[in-house]
C-alpha cells in the first residue's frame, strides 16, 4: 500500500528532525524516491541496489532518500516535482522531500573526486563524499540567498520576476556573492533589480529552499531613496502596494508569504 502525501500526526503537523543515521530501535520507515528531480513517497523498501541516504525522523518515521537509477521509474509516472509536491504536502513533509532531492543530487554529482578523479566514498557518521586517494572531502552544496520585504510608509514593494511560473508578485530575492554580507546582499540586490536604495536592514528568519539547493535568509528593509527602475533581465514588473490592494502572492508555505503576511497583519 502506497503512502499518502498527506498524513495526520497526533494533534497537527509532523515534526522533522534531520540526522545522519537512523536510531537503532526505529520500526517505521518512509522512502522518498528521487526519480530524476521528482519525488515519489512510499512505505515499501526500495531495491537494495539503489543508493539510499538517511534524511532524519519525521515524528516516528525514519525517512530515506532513494536514488532511483535514471532508466527506471518505480512510480510509473506518479512522481511529483518539488513545485507540485509543494501544494500537496504540509511544510514538514515538503522539507523532507526537498532534503531528499538535494542529497541525492549531491551524491550523484560527487561520485568522483574533483581534484584527482578517483571514485569517492560516502562517509559513515558524516555527510561527506571523500576521496580515498587524495583525501578531498565534498560536502552538500548550500547557496545562501537573501529575500527581503521592502516597505515605504504604508506600502510594500512586490515584484513579478522573469522566472515566475504564475502571475504572482513576491519579495525581492537574490544570491549572496563571495565576500559579501547578507545585509550587503540585500542592499545590492534591491538596487540592481529595482533601482532604489534601502536601509534599516533587519534579519527576519530563514527557510531551506531546494530550488535547487538554497537557504533563503529573510530580511525586512525600508526605502531610503530613488524610484522604481526595474532590471528587465530579472523583473517583469514591480510596484508599491497598500494592504488593501495586494495582488496574488506566494502560498503560505514559503518564507516570501510569511514575510508578506507579517507585514499585512502587523
Amino acid at each position: 500500500m502506497f503512502y499518502r502525501l498527506h498524513r495526520t500526526y497526533g494533534d497537527g503537523m509532523a515534526t522533522f528532525v534531520p540526522s545522519h543515521s537512523a536510531p537503532a530501535a526505529v520500526t517505521r520507515h518512509r522512502y522518498f524516491h528521487v526519480v530524476g528531480t521528482s519525488v515519489w513517497v512510499t512505505d515499501l523498501p526500495p531495491d537494495r541496489e539503489w543508493p539510499t541516504h538517511f534524511l532524519g525522523m519525521l515524528d516516528e518515521d525514519a525517512c530515506w532518500g532513494v536514488d532511483v537509477p535514471g532508466d527506471l521509474d518505480p512510480a510509473d509516472g506518479a512522481a511529483l516535482d518539488l513545485y507540485s509536491f509543494f501544494g500537496r504536502s504540509d511544510e514538514a513533509e515538503w522539507m523532507v522531500a526537498g532534503r531528499a532531492v538535494q542529497l541525492v543530487d549531491w551524491a550523484r554529482t560527487h561520485r568522483f573526486c574533483g581534484r584527482c578523479g578517483t571514485p569517492t566514498q560516502q562517509q559513515v557518521g558524516e555527510r561527506a563524499m571523500k576521496c580515498p586517494a587524495c583525501g578531498l572531502a565534498a560536502f552538500p552544496r548550500l547557496a545562501p540567498a537573501m529575500i527581503t520585504l521592502v516597505t515605504r510608509d504604508d506600502r510594500a514593494l512586490l515584484a513579478h520576476g522573469v522566472g515566475f511560473r504564475s502571475e504572482t508578485y513576491s519579495c525581492l530575492a537574490g544570491f549572496v556573492e563571495p565576500g559579501e554580507s547578507l545585509e550587503g546582499a540585500v542592499v545590492r540586490e534591491v538596487r540592481e533589480e529595482v533601482g532604489i536604495e534601502v536601509g534599516d536592514v533587519r534579519y527576519w528568519g530563514s527557510q531551506p529552499w531546494p530550488f535547487p539547493h538554497s537557504l533563503m535568509v529573510g530580511f525586512t528593509a525600508t526605502w531610503k531613496s530613488g524610484e522604481i527602475d526595474i532590471d528587465p533581465a530579472e523583473i517583469v514588473d514591480a510596484r508599491w502596494f497598500r494592504r488593501d490592494e495586494i495582488p496574488a502572492i506566494p502560498p503560505p508555505i514559503s518564507i516570501a508569504r510569511k514575510l508578506i503576511d507579517a507585514w499585512l497583519f502587523a
